[in-house]
């Protein structure tokens, strides 16, 4: 592979050269994408406790409140009776109520913290409780078989789906399907989905297009509005204008641990590795560093980038970048379309890393 412009103009530094995202082909075993269903590591510490509540927003306090509550009912037996019931046994009841909980709300006010924090409150083995992207939850259907994912989560407490995504309606009549099985089997259920930004009243139907798609699952479920303000741009200073070609090429050079791609060349490289295994592609990477960031060509390409950008969040992996600014990467028609809630989303967590990684930048 011909070395990208950034490595080919490089400053020369003494530090071991930066790794390429270009050059990673992982393999993952469905084992792992069963095993690494919990919250990500931007998560791993979240709790209600350490949850804040914006005073001007009640809703956010009065769903801590909930599902701190709703932890406190999947405690004990599994709902199924499955397990270690012995045969002489009854069996165990489901509680009384929905055994779902669905967070209603807009773009940083905390979703996902949330539940996560739901996921660590529930009283139950982390082997008993699954975490994961609605993307993820369908990559699992697909390496490991329906009727095998069935099997492997019926026997936990709760899943917790982060990001349902209601613009595939094939992987909407397959999760949906999927949750059919496991609520029968006893497993409670906690999912999250994003509200447009700028629709005036729009939001307020976010909660029942997710009951309607879901279809027969919908009385399983308590709707929860969190109203507020995008919290990673509360309160912080604007994202960092991108730098040049040889500054992002200094700072991966002197950032052990990092990578440094040409981003057209990254893109052409997504497409040839499968959604489930960025996360994967990001293991053990300290900061990704991109020159020559453009616009995305097309649709398919701009939502294997949505993937990458999740998985980058999740991990924390910072980002310095050249080009374009983050916000412009995605063209008008497709912040209008049908996925503009991803790529407003990526817009967010982008600028977000993309702040974090000026401390990079900085400190060469």
């Amino acid at each position: 592979m011909s070395p990208s412009p950034a490595a080919a103009g490089r400053h020369p530094i003494a530090d071991p050269a930066p790794q390429s995202l270009c050059a990673r082909e992982p393999h993952v075993p469905a084992e792992r994408l069963v095993a690494e269903m919990v919250p990500p590591p931007r998560f791993q510490k979240a709790r209600f406790e350490t949850y804040v509540p914006d005073a001007a927003q009640p809703s956010q306090a009065q769903a801590v409140q909930v599902l701190s509550s709703f932890a406190g009912t999947l405690g004990g037996a599994h709902a199924s009776g499955a397990g270690k019931r012995r045969w002489f046994q009854k069996k165990v009841q489901a509680p009384a109520g929905p055994r779902g909980v669905y967070l209603d709300g807009g773009y940083g006010v905390g979703k996902t913290h949330l539940l996560a924090s739901l996921w660590h409150a529930t009283p139950a083995e982390p082997s008993l409780k699954a975490f994961g992207t609605f993307v993820e939850l369908t990559n699992l259907v697909g390496a490991l078989g329906f009727q095998q994912t069935v099997a492997t989560l019926s026997g936990h407490r709760l899943l917790c789906i982060d990001e349902f995504e209601l613009d595939d309606p094939g992987d909407t009549v397959l999760v949906s399907t999927l949750l059919g099985k496991l609520v029968d089997a006893g497993v409670a259920l906690a999912a999250t989905s994003n509200t447009l930004p700028g629709k005036l009243g729009e939001g307020r139907f976010a909660a029942a297009d997710f009951l309607r798609e879901i279809q027969g699952l919908s009385a399983h479920f308590k709707a929860l509005r969190i109203d507020g303000d995008d919290y990673r741009h509360r309160g912080l200073p604007e994202a960092p204008a991108p730098y040049s070609d040889e500054q992002v090429t200094k700072t991966a050079y002197a950032t052990q641990g990092s990578s440094l791609d040409d981003f057209p060349h990254l893109l052409d490289h997504l497409a040839k590795v499968h959604p489930s295994r960025y996360g994967a592609l990001t293991d053990d990477l300290s900061a990704v560093c991109l020159t020559g960031v453009d616009a995305v060509p097309d649709q398919s390409t701009a939502l294997r980038l949505v993937v990458l950008a999740d998985r980058l969040y999740d991990r924390e992996v910072p980002v310095v970048a050249s080009g374009l600014p983050f916000d412009r990467i995605f063209g008008e028609d497709m912040l209008k379309g049908g996925y503009r809630k991803k790529y407003f989303r990526a817009i967010s967590r982008l600028t977000a890393l993309a702040r974090d990684g000026k401390r990079l930048v900085e400190g060469v």
